[in-house]
């Protein structure tokens, strides 16, 4: 079993990793994103990378897809009538929108199980429009707000139909967490048991796991042929739901759902907090795995969006034509041209 979290040192003297996306302001570049990247396949060839891909980080909600396989392999989903829908919202970061809560609690209410089960929390939807319309209509958010709690509904329904308790399925030592434990290193192919381990924002446990980990898993579900038969069935039936319904997985305006409408099937895509992004290339059997170091979302999207333009997933027609980048203009207030984020030299651009 992991062991207790333990800080975590920073970065040594010496391993920094690249500089992945540059801002700039005018004609100086203003401010640098360090990070690291990798693409892979279903064996861990790696095809390319940058920066230190071997280093552990936490994949945050990057790897929920992973994290959806026990609910397809236990039976629960062809038990409990799971569709394609929720199977999406299971793998989600959502936005709250009226769509996605309502899919969430309807999921609850036909396996019994009341809102409050959900352990994720409470928190303002991550959509803005979703969250102002909370507001306006007077009403507080609960746990179904949280952009986990699909998620949350797939460990409810898989310990549900295990006969397992619902209360604790949190913890590192419910069965629905060791569950998971095991799939995770079948997956990404690295022995978890002595990682290091914290909770993730929405309570489970996170374990620190390598890009090139996190992109093979990937490269698994876009080219499972290694697989065990029944794994097999899961990870196809998760892909066609991730693919199959881009706007469950994030929402309006969000990079997830424009990159998948925009590839329509050719690339699969997550991102996670602090700067993590992974991706399923089904055509090429490819994992993408990328951590921008300081943990920020411009600069992970303008790095995924240069990744899927160098594996050419998307070419540069379609990366504009949905808003993507991987070049993004920096505008005034009052929308003067101002600078760029954009990929810096020696990454793709």
């Amino acid at each position: 079993m992991p062991h207790d979290p333990q800080p975590e040192t920073g970065h040594s003297a010496g391993s920094l990793n690249p500089v992945l996306v540059t801002v700039t302001r005018g004609s100086m570049v203003e401010s640098g994103h360090r990070g690291a990247a990798v693409i892979a396949d279903r064996n861990g060839k790696v095809v390319a990378h940058w920066g230190n891909f071997e280093r552990p980080v936490y994949p945050r909600s990057a790897i929920k897809p992973v994290q959806a396989i026990p609910l397809i392999e236990s039976g629960a989903a062809e038990a409990l009538a799971v569709t394609d829908a929720e199977i999406a919202l299971a793998c989600s970061s959502h936005n709250a929108e009226p769509d996605h809560v309502e899919r969430v609690r309807a999921w609850l209410a036909r396996i019994g199980c009341p809102e409050t089960a959900l352990a994720c929390g409470a928190r303002p939807p991550m959509g803005a429009e979703a969250a102002a319309g909370l507001i306006r209509d007077g009403i507080e958010p609960g746990p179904v707000h949280n952009p986990c709690s699909g998620k949350h509904a797939g460990f409810l329904s898989t310990a549900h139909y295990k006969g397992e308790p619902l209360d604790g399925y949190t913890q590192l030592t419910h069965p629905v967490q060791q569950r998971l434990l095991g799939v995770i290193e079948q997956m990404t192919g690295q022995d978890l048991g002595t990682a290091p381990w914290a909770r993730d924002g929405c309570a489970i446990p996170t374990f620190g796991i390598s890009l090139g980990g996190l992109a093979v898993a990937m490269a698994r579900f876009a080219d499972p042929a290694d697989l065990p038969e029944r794994r097999i069935a899961a990870v196809l039936r998760i892909r066609r739901a991730w693919g199959g319904h881009p706007h469950l997985v994030a929402g309006s305006g969000r990079f997830d759902t424009k990159a998948m409408q925009a590839a329509a099937g050719r690339a699969l895509v997550k991102t996670g907090a602090e700067g993590v992004f992974c991706a399923c290339l089904p055509g090429e059997g490819l994992g993408i795995a990328l951590k921008i170091d300081d943990g920020a979302t411009r600069a992970s999207e303008a790095a995924m969006a240069a990744l899927l333009r160098e594996t050419g997933v998307l070419d540069d027609e379609e990366l504009t034509a949905a808003g993507l980048g991987p070049v993004t203009p920096i505008t005034t207030w009052s929308r003067l041209p101002a600078g760029e984020i954009r990929p810096a030299d020696g990454f793709p651009n």
